[in-house]
């Protein structure tokens, strides 16, 4: 497969403070900001003109699930398939416990399984809560740092007012790494829209790194 400019997984908490109805404002949300033309242009407007997306949920330990694989999104069309697919997936994990560092080991190696180089790397975790179980994530997120990959965090407030401090110093890193709050679900769709606009804007080709 030809190369992308992008490689991004969508990894969505689904731990018990995440009620279904959370969930599905979650999976709607984000659904409606890949379809936003700003986050089209990002998607497809890079050297390569293509990137891969895959959506990941996570609870606690032994409960992650690639629910979307893999997926090369080169045309509107293939943007719009796959924003229908994040809003129809299943809540499939266990509600349980929050275990960001398992997760993030996930993606690690979601990331190393991708079917073609990217110029970025860029996991893109959403929680309501700070990790209470399995690895530190901490740990994880060094690891993928030192290999050139950006975690950004969506943190819902509604539960935990200083979840960004504590993605701050434990989850996110990497090249332009941030944290982006959201203070409730009911506005997920609007914050989901502005850190997808904030970290796959089309850039300069000039400005872009080599694949890796």
């Amino acid at each position: 497969m030809d190369d992308v400019d992008l490689a991004l997984i969508l990894g969505f908490d689904c731990s018990a403070s995440v009620t279904f109805e959370e969930f599905d404002l979650m999976a709607r949300g984000c659904a409606t900001a890949l379809r936003d033309a700003e986050v089209e242009a990002g998607l497809t407007g890079g050297p390569a003109g293509a990137c891969l997306l895959a959506v990941l949920l996570w609870s606690g330990v032994n409960e992650q699930d690639v629910l979307v694989e893999w997926t090369r999104v080169d045309s509107p069309a293939a943007l719009a398939a796959f924003a229908q697919a994040v809003e129809d997936v299943p809540r499939s994990v266990r509600p349980g416990a929050t275990a960001i560092g398992e997760a993030l080991g996930v993606c690690a190696r979601l990331l190393a399984e991708a079917p073609a180089r990217a110029r970025r790397r860029i996991i893109d975790l959403v929680g309501d809560g700070r990790s209470n179980e399995g690895v530190p994530p901490a740990s994880v997120r060094d690891r993928l740092v030192e290999a050139g990959v950006t975690i950004n965090g969506l943190c819902v407030l509604h539960e935990e007012p200083d979840l960004v401090e504590s993605y701050q110093r434990e989850v996110i890193g990497g090249p332009g790494a941030f944290a982006l709050e959201c203070r409730d679900y009911a506005g997920f769709a609007e914050a989901m829209r502005q850190k997808l606009r904030r970290e796959i804007a089309a850039t300069d080709a000039a400005a872009w790194p080599a694949c890796t």
